[in-house]
C-alpha cells in the first residue's frame, strides 16, 4: 500500500482515506489501480457493509493528475478515461453501501467518485467544483452522466461550463450531498472517531 491511501477497518465498514492533502490528494492512475485492487478485494468480503470515501485535514481529493493528463496522447487518453470509468462503475456497483464522507474541497475526479457513491456527506467546509473548463478539458470518468442526474441539467452544465465552486450548503440544496455534519466521517461510519 502507498502512503497515497490509508485503509482502515471500522467495525463492518472499511474506510479508505486520501492521505496526501498536501498536494490536494490527486487520484493518479496508480491510486486508481490501488483503489481498483481495494474494491476487488473488499467485493469477496460479506461481512463489510459499508466502504467510506474520506480525505485529510481540509481535503477529499483533487481530480486526475494534471502532470499525468497533460502526458496523454491520443492512443492514451481513451486508456486513462475507461480506467476511471471502470472504477466508478465498479463503486457504483459495489454490494456494500459506499458513502462519500467529504471533509474539504472535492474536485473534478474526486467529485465523479463521489458522484458513484451511494450517499454524499459533507462538512460545512467542502467545497465542489468540476474545473475542466478552465483547463481545456471535460471529465471522462462518468461525472458528466451522474451529476445531471442527482442535480439537474441545468445546475450540472453551471458546474461544467463555469468551473464554479459550489458550497457544502449550496450543495445540500440542489441535492449534491445528502447530509452536512461536522464530521462526515463518524457520521458515515456510525463510530466516532
Amino acid at each position: 500500500m502507498s502512503k497515497a491511501l490509508i485503509v482502515k477497518n471500522l467495525a463492518r465498514a472499511v474506510v479508505i482515506q486520501f492521505n496526501r492533502p498536501e498536494i490536494r490528494s490527486p487520484l493518479s492512475v496508480f491510486v486508481l489501480k490501488e483503489l481498483d485492487e481495494i474494491l476487488d478485494y473488499l467485493s469477496e468480503n460479506s461481512t463489510i457493509e459499508k466502504i467510506i470515501f474520506t480525505g485529510k485535514k481540509d481535503v477529499f481529493a483533487s481530480g486526475a493528475d494534471l502532470r499525468e493528463i497533460a502526458e496523454t496522447t491520443e492512443k492514451t487518453a481513451r486508456e486513462f478515461a475507461l480506467c476511471g470509468q471502470n472504477l466508478m462503475n465498479k463503486i457504483a456497483d459495489a454490494g456494500q453501501v459506499t458513502i462519500a464522507a467529504i471533509n474539504g474541497y472535492c474536485f473534478g475526479g474526486a467529485l465523479d467518485l463521489a458522484l458513484a457513491c451511494d450517499r454524499r456527506i459533507a462538512s460545512p467546509n467542502a467545497v465542489f467544483c468540476h474545473p475542466g473548463v478552465g483547463l481545456g478539458i471535460i471529465t471522462g470518468w462518468s461525472g458528466t452522466q451522474r451529476l445531471p442526474r442527482l442535480i439537474g441539467e441545468a445546475k450540472a452544465l453551471e458546474m461544467f461550463l463555469t468551473a464554479k465552486r459550489v458550497s457544502a450548503d449550496e450543495a445540500l440544496r440542489i441535492g449534491l450531498v445528502d447530509e452536512i455534519t461536522e464530521n462526515p466521517l463518524a457520521k458515515a461510519s456510525g463510530i466516532q472517531t
